[in-house]
């Protein structure tokens, strides 16, 4: 009895630029992120939405590059941070990720910062936010 995890769907062709078949094509590839079905994004997007502090970010990063492989690096800019575009939020390249889950993550994460301003504050303090004072 063969039972193996379902993977992500392809992309309507020319709509994405994942590379999800040449991963699937390469012997040893990390297919991972592969096993990200559309509900199952769905579900790890409504997580990012309702974070309830900096640790539960902390901890969802973790869980995403050890399950995914997926680098989520959040760093506030080097001018003024006045707004919560202001905070950079960059999901690592990674072959088989698609694009529209590539930029769902960061709105996701500013969704909920906006909704908790305090995760936004601990990410600056976290970030040495008053390191000239």
């Amino acid at each position: 009895m063969n039972t193996s995890a379902p993977i992500r769907q392809p992309c309507p062709p020319g709509a994405c630029d994942c590379g999800r078949d040449p991963l699937l094509e390469t012997p040893g590839a990390d297919v991972r992120i592969l096993f990200l079905t559309r509900t199952e994004e769905k579900r790890l997007i409504d997580r990012l939405e309702n974070l309830t502090s900096l640790q539960d970010l902390e901890h969802l990063q973790r869980r995403m590059l050890e399950q995914l492989g997926i680098r989520v690096d959040i760093v506030p800019s080097f001018n003024e941070v006045r707004t919560m575009r202001g905070i950079g939020i960059h999901v690592g390249e990674l072959p088989g990720l698609c694009r529209k889950t590539r930029a769902a993550i960061p709105a996701a994460i500013r969704r909920a910062m906006e909704k908790r301003p305090e995760i936004a504050y601990e990410v600056l303090n976290a970030n040495d936010l008053l390191r000239d004072a």
